[in-house]
């Protein structure tokens, strides 16, 4: 310790303040206990940054982009629709600005400290916070890690101005003529989206059998479709990328499917095989931290690793890299300080991707019910079948209900079509709630509305469906 650095005490340290860190240091101030937060970068993590709020913004300017221009169909028709991607990107960042100065606003609000900096861990009690102007010592009680992830590189295919990540994806100050993105995952598929939309062509490079691997095939195929009918874009499934020539002013990628070698010239090349967890650069060592051979930290059911004041959420514990799922842990990790007994149920964690037609799913798939042997109804209703899928032009999809047999449970669903992202949460409340399919049926949905499908599905594993004839 340097002289004249006297520590200063705080009752819960959080480090970082994404969506995981910010949040569960609300919920601790809130709760009576004293926070200080410490983030090297933006206040908001990857996600509004760099991450999910941009990409949505992007994904939203596309949709727009292409409905002024075709919408013939229904009886508009707009003469020489231009893009301003400049400005596109402006509004995206003050999208980005807005949700930002927002969390500052409500950590102060909350009185919690904030401090810029990164943070190393001396001990289980004591981190030093570290920037460029000084360093400072902090106690603590407890620690909540929330530190996040960042793309992972292909040992063979460096990042470089041309081969990029998602964050160089989103800043691009120009729309390429062609890019070539390695991963067909949510990552991929949702900026690739965003990208043809605008007018790029796309070359899609998959490993997996399929696209978004971990979705249903069912739902898959309507994006594949959807995808392959913009005319700019090529999907290969089951392909290794070989490697990457950077050339002059673009990139050539070398990749193998069904056995034959291929090259394909684009402006650039996005790099989405994944996230890894930013575990290697706190000290956690130190601490005798338990981390995994991945480099994610093993928790218990209320985020306790096994150090028992120091707890860990987000990206850098096991599961999927959600935002949502992030800020849940952050939540239980701060009510477990404070002595309540919040625990983990993963189960109502919906999984969404803002892709055409959006998917979402939440609970248990048909197929994953089956494996665990519960007898179950899976019950499929049509968007094509609701007046206001009809009305909205969009009736790609469906709504797939996943009961339990002996007594109606809602145990699962799966949406793919307009609007999923938003639909998915009163299935994810049913299931949340220990709801039957009959206690949906008999909810009283709004006419015309998406939400009706829900109660249609319901309806139709009851036996008992109006618009839809029983087989």
């Amino acid at each position: 310790m340097v002289v004249g650095d006297f520590p200063i005490e705080t009752d819960t340290l959080v480090i970082g303040a994404g969506p995981g860190g910010y949040v569960a240091a609300i919920r601790a101030a809130q709760l009576g206990q004293k926070v200080t937060i410490v983030e090297k970068g933006s206040l908001g993590g990857v996600c509004l940054n760099v991450g999910c709020i941009p990409s949505k913004a992007l994904i939203s300017a596309g949709h727009r982009y292409v409905e002024a221009k075709e919408s013939e169909d229904i009886g508009i028709k707009a003469e020489n629709v231009t893009l301003d991607f400049s400005k596109v990107q402006a509004w995206k960042e003050s999208v980005v600005k807005k949700l930002t100065g927002g969390v500052e606003g409500l950590l102060k609000g909350n009185k919690v400290e904030i401090v810029k900096g990164e943070a190393y861990f001396v001990d289980r009690n004591t981190v030093r916070i570290i920037n460029e102007n000084s360093a400072q010592t902090y106690k603590f009680k407890n620690a909540i890690i929330a530190t996040g992830s960042r793309p992972i590189e292909i040992p063979s295919i460096k990042f470089s101005e041309r081969v990029i990540d998602s964050t160089g994806a989103l800043s691009l100050q120009e729309v390429p003529k062609k890019m070539v993105i390695i991963g067909g995952g949510v990552i991929g598929i949702e900026l690739g989206t965003a990208y043809a939309n605008f007018g790029t062509e796309i070359v899609i490079i998959e490993g997996d059998k399929e696209i978004l691997p971990g979705f249903e095939k069912q739902m898959t195929a309507l994006v594949k479709r959807a995808l392959k009918k913009k005319g700019n874009v090529e999907i290969h499934t089951s392909a290794l990328a070989k490697g990457v020539e950077e050339t002059k002013d673009g990139v050539k990628v070398t990749f193998e499917a069904k056995g034959k070698e291929q090259v394909v010239e684009a402006d650039y090349c996005l790099v989405t095989v994944g996230r890894k967890p930013n575990t290697d650069e706190l000290g956690l060592e130190q601490v005798g931290v338990e981390i995994d051979e991945k480099g994610y930290i093993k928790i218990d059911k209320q985020c306790r690793t096994n150090i028992s004041n120091i707890y860990a959420i987000g990206d850098i514990v096991p599961g999927p890299s959600l935002a949502h799922k992030a800020s849940y842990e952050g939540k239980i990790a701060a009510e477990a300080i404070s002595g309540k007994p919040s625990e983990i149920d993963y189960n109502g964690i919906p999984v969404i991707v803002f892709s055409e037609p959006e998917l979402a799913s939440v609970g248990y798939t048909e197929q994953q019910a089956k494996d665990e042997g519960i007898d179950i109804v899976a019950a499929k209703f049509p968007f094509a079948a609701n007046g206001r899928a009809l009305s909205l032009n969009a009736t790609d999809g469906f709504v797939k209900l996943i009961t339990r047999k002996e007594d109606g449970l809602v145990i699962g669903a799966q949406i793919a079509g307009v609007s999923a992202s938003d639909m998915i949460a009163e299935l994810g409340l049913a299931i949340e709630a220990g709801m039957t399919a009959e206690d949906i049926a008999l909810t009283i949905h709004g006419h015309p509305t998406l939400g009706e499908i829900a109660m249609e599905a319901a309806e139709l594993a009851l036996g008992t469906p109006i618009h839809i004839i029983n087989k």
